[in-house]
């Protein structure tokens, strides 16, 4: 069982499929309907069922946290990447951005703190499309001082274009390989 600290408190809403999964075997009478969604503090794909009557929408950010919820009855499961339909799939860059963003100081630190992995590798190097000459302008940039937004990050080097961007993608890279080496954002799959 996942620690308190662990599990998912908010979760944004990928797809809603009314009549459930269509793989499962069951008619369509007896299906419920059924959420797929992102967590937004280790990124953990799930599938949920909504209350009765309720009808989640896609790109919403709903609680799944202990208590009372408002639109989620409860967490159904863990899914993986390939369990996730195609409409999914096709919001899954968008969601992850605006996850990002909506969490931009916790992504700043990420940029703060950042350190060496082993002597040839950075934390840095990791991300999508920086190289060292990028990753040596960013560390030689926050010695000045702290990063303390997006914002500051384009204005202080501006050949990184969009740091929010840049981090969605390499959540999204971690989310599709179940067998990545290094997750800087992400909880690693469960094994079956």
């Amino acid at each position: 069982m996942e620690s308190s600290q662990e599990r998912e408190e908010y979760a944004w809403v990928l797809d809603y499929l009314p009549y459930g999964k269509s793989v499962d075997g069951t008619s369509a009478y007896q299906k419920k309907p059924l959420v797929q969604a992102v967590g937004d503090k280790k990124f953990t794909l799930m599938e949920l069922v909504p209350k009765n009557g309720v009808v989640p929408q896609i790109q919403s950010r709903v609680y799944i946290g202990s208590g009372d919820r408002d639109e989620i009855d409860h967490v159904k499961q863990r899914i993986g990447h390939l369990d996730l339909t195609t409409g999914a799939n096709l919001e899954l860059p968008f969601i992850l951005e605006a996850c990002v963003r909506y969490q931009e100081a916790h992504f700043v630190k990420f940029f703060n703190d950042a350190h060496s992995i082993t002597t040839r590798l950075h934390m840095l190097d990791l991300l999508p499309g920086i190289g060292k000459k990028l990753m040596w302008s960013i560390i030689d940039e926050r010695k000045k001082g702290d990063f303390k937004s997006f914002q500051d990050i384009r204005e202080r080097i501006p050949s990184l274009h969009d740091p929010a961007k840049v981090l969605a993608h390499r959540i999204e890279e971690e989310l599709k390989d179940d067998f990545i080496k290094y997750r800087l954002f992400t909880a690693p799959p469960r094994r079956q």
